[in-house]
């Protein structure tokens, strides 16, 4: 799910060098109000997976985000996007982690979360809220870092980070 500003904004960091021909997972990707799979598919990707916890609109998988590696394998994907979907997890570091360990070296990562001073909006729950300064700690072992925080009546943030193609990166331990 995407508000349409999340759009606007994975319509600007993901470029047709990022997917085309390329293979795309989005993580969390039940369509509920919006989503950026059109987009994306527009740019002609080799394969795109949608995985959620729930079937429904937009998802091919149904799965645990914190099972992801394990199930796909490290270095799969060249872009992974997750959008509305780390502020439902318990186990956001899990999370992250995975996202940063599927995506291959030099790859893009897109992630959009919820802020404070967004509404509880259980799907099915909420745990967290993030704000800009998290995301820079928590993407600071990642390239060409992005992060921005939206408009203050829709309180959130968006990252757009690659993975080093360094062969000795490993994820920071959140």
């Amino acid at each position: 799910m995407c508000n349409p500003e999340c759009v606007r904004f994975v319509s600007r960091v993901v470029t047709p060098a990022d997917a085309k021909g390329k293979s795309v997972i989005e993580v969390g990707s039940y369509n509920v109000n919006g989503g950026v799979r059109g987009y994306i598919e527009s740019l002609e990707p080799e394969s795109y997976v949608g995985i959620d916890i729930n079937e429904g609109p937009g998802v091919d998988r149904v799965m645990d985000a914190s099972h992801l590696v394990g199930e796909f394998g490290a270095e799969s994907f060249d872009l992974v996007v997750s959008t509305e979907m780390l502020e439902h997890v318990v186990d956001w570091q899990l999370v992250i982690n995975n996202l940063k360990l599927l995506v291959r070296p030099g790859g893009l990562i897109v992630v959009t979360t919820r802020s404070r001073g967004f509404p509880l909006h259980g799907y099915p729950y909420d745990h967290w809220r993030f704000q800009p300064e998290d995301m820079r700690v928590v993407f600071a072992d990642c390239d060409d870092v992005e992060v921005v925080s939206d408009n203050p009546t829709d309180p959130g943030v968006f990252v757009a980070a690659r993975r080093p193609t360094s062969p000795d990166w490993s994820p920071l331990d959140l």
